[in-house]
């Protein structure tokens, strides 16, 4: 999936206070020794002694995100961003688009999203499924025939989030259309002119957007693992541009770190403290930037304290870190929460 930002961003307020403890490389470039298999890991007697054992990668097709319950990623829910002057006129654009965000978990996006990427549904055809079982595709007809732009950015999550407003926004009586239209720098610009009304947008992704290009982009951040503080400085730098926003969904495409839910089971972890607390020396897997990004191996390391012994040069969430964790190459690895692949209750 073509991703609608890098995936290690320096966005977050531990940007400003992690140091960068580790040098990029090749596999096995730290010179540790990869964790031995389970059955030959840290004898009961080291244990004993407060030794953990080495967790070695698990193979299966099964991964499974382990919570961040720390907070070492920024917070990037799903919020509509509306053209300020399309709602001067219309006080039912923004409630119509605040239905889809309830209607919305990260299960569910998911869901979604292996729709049109594993399954090949179109978006358009996914989306209008989703609206039906949600029952949002039948409305009061509010929008009395007001022509909407739905935007959406080249990549599918985006498009079939687009799809939602506007199919939402057409059961409300909207004449609603959709238009992907390339990247943030390209699609940006055409909302705050006012060609497009509504895109899909991901709140900590777009606030440090906006704040690199308002305050500079040694400006101190404004997005955090706080959704309530990062929305608050949100909405204030769409006060300067010109947007107004929606009511963030629960769903979110952030940076995440997986494991195959062969090894969950095996460990007995679904956190990344559990995982802190039951393992010791662990593979990671990740793209090239990971060990010098603060919430990449050096926050795994500061904030978790997890023992890195081996880093895997790979990809930013994409094909590469997937299969390296089903293969059993990586115990971790850095996907995005929203993946098709990713399993779901």
């Amino acid at each position: 999936m073509r991703r609608r930002r890098s995936a290690l961003a320096p966005v977050g307020l531990l940007a400003t206070v992690l140091l960068v403890t580790a040098a990029c490389g090749d596999p096995g470039s730290s010179g540790a020794t990869a964790p031995q298999p389970a059955d030959t890991a840290a004898s009961d007697d080291d244990a004993a002694g407060g030794d953990l054992q080495a967790c070695a990668p698990i193979a299966g097709d099964g991964l499974v995100v382990l919570d961040d319950d720390q907070g070492l990623q920024t917070v990037d829910n799903i919020i509509p961003a509306v053209n300020a002057a399309a709602t001067e006129d219309d006080d039912t654009l923004l409630a119509i688009l605040d239905e889809v965000s309830a209607s919305l978990d990260t299960d569910l996006l998911i869901g979604l999203n292996r729709a049109v990427d594993v399954e090949r549904q179109t978006s358009s055809e996914a989306a209008a499924a989703f609206l039906a079982e949600q029952g949002l595709d039948e409305q009061d007809e509010v929008g009395q025939g007001r022509t909407v732009v739905v935007g959406a950015g080249n990549f599918s999550e985006s498009a079939t989030l687009a799809e939602l407003y506007a199919g939402a926004l057409r059961a409300a009586g909207y004449d609603a259309s959709t238009q992907t239209i390339g990247n943030r720098e390209t699609y940006l610009p055409a909302l705050l002119a006012g060609e497009l009304t509504v895109v899909p947008e991901y709140v900590g992704t777009l606030t440090e957007f906006l704040n690199d290009q308002e305050n500079g982009v040694d400006a101190e951040p404004l997005a955090s693992s706080d959704l309530d503080a990062t929305v608050e400085g949100l909405t204030g730098l769409g006060e300067q541009v010109g947007l107004v926003f929606g009511t963030p969904s629960a769903a979110q495409d952030q940076n995440a770190f997986a494991v195959t839910t062969a090894f969950a089971e095996e460990y007995g972890v679904s956190t990344l403290s559990e995982l802190a607390e039951t393992c010791g020396e662990l593979v990671l897997g990740g793209p090239p930037e990971c060990p010098e990004r603060p919430f990449c191996q050096p926050g795994l390391e500061e904030v978790y304290g997890l023992d890195i012994a081996q880093f895997m040069s790979l990809d930013p969430g994409g094909p590469l870190t997937k299969a390296a964790l089903q293969q059993g190459e990586v115990a971790l690895g850095l996907v995005f929460s929203s993946d098709a692949a990713l399993a779901t209750e």
